[in-house]
């Protein structure tokens, strides 16, 4: 059996159609930000994708952004379908990712142990 499993070749996939989605500007809603897509966990007979995305900006934009992802579901999820040849539409998810704030915080955080303790 290969390394990686179906429901993490097809996520790959999903991610980066995403990916040149966003780049290309087709998802066209004012509230989506500038938003990166940092994974895609699609459930093992592929009919569910939790896509995890990341993003810069107060909470009101977060919102905001998160609202312009919700409207757009069925455009994503017609648009991914038809790029990544699945047989079934997968239901998608939207889900913040907050793996990336939070390095942010920690790295700051040690910024300013840094120039406190003098190191």
């Amino acid at each position: 059996m290969s390394a990686h499993s179906r429901p993490d070749r097809v996520g790959h996939q999903i991610q980066a159609a995403l990916g040149e989605m966003l780049a290309r500007g087709q998802l066209r809603d004012p509230r989506i930000g500038y938003i990166t897509i940092t994974g895609v966990k699609m459930s093992p007979d592929l009919r569910v994708a939790k896509v995890y995305y990341s993003m810069i900006g107060t909470e009101a934009e977060r919102q905001q952004t998160k609202e312009g992802l919700e409207a757009a579901k069925g455009f994503v999820r017609r648009e991914v379908t038809s790029r990544v040849k699945l047989r079934t539409s997968p239901e998608v998810h939207f889900v913040f990712d907050q793996s990336l704030a939070e390095g942010d915080k920690i790295e700051r955080l040690l910024k300013k142990v840094k120039e406190r303790e003098g190191w």
